[in-house]
């Protein structure tokens, strides 16, 4: 959701790659809500670490604590910020109704949308 919240913000202007610490098709339910604001998951595929074709990053931002493990391990053998933005993990909110389950997604695809915005849309530093 992030890598798609950020291309959908931002365009070209910067260069976004993400990964997951596993591979595998993207949830029904982050499909769905993202649809919602009209950015389509649909064909996306997720990569692990492992599968990056380029690591010439500036920063790498990571939403949970194993992603932040295999981040700091990337930064041993390369020059880049690390953030970690804590994000719960809505496939495992137990719930047994869609509406509570999209909610739960809802959630996370608002609050990254926020957090992306937060962080880059400042205009460059002031210079002095």
């Amino acid at each position: 959701m992030a890598e798609a919240i950020m291309k959908h913000l931002f365009g070209h202007r910067t260069y976004v790659d993400s990964v997951g610490v596993r591979r595998g098709d993207v949830n029904e339910f982050a499909i769905a809500v993202m649809d919602e604001i009209g950015i389509d998951l649909s064909h996306h595929q997720s990569k692990t670490f492992d599968e990056l074709e380029d690591t010439s990053f500036d920063l790498i931002i990571s939403l949970t604590p194993e992603a932040q493990h295999s981040a700091v391990e990337l930064t041993r053998t390369l020059s880049a910020e690390v953030e970690y933005w804590a994000t719960l993990d809505p496939s495992a909110v137990p719930a047994d109704r869609r509406e509570l389950i999209l909610d739960a997604y809802r959630g996370v695809r608002d609050s990254l949308m926020s957090r992306i915005r937060d962080r880059f849309s400042q205009g460059p530093a002031p210079t002095t």
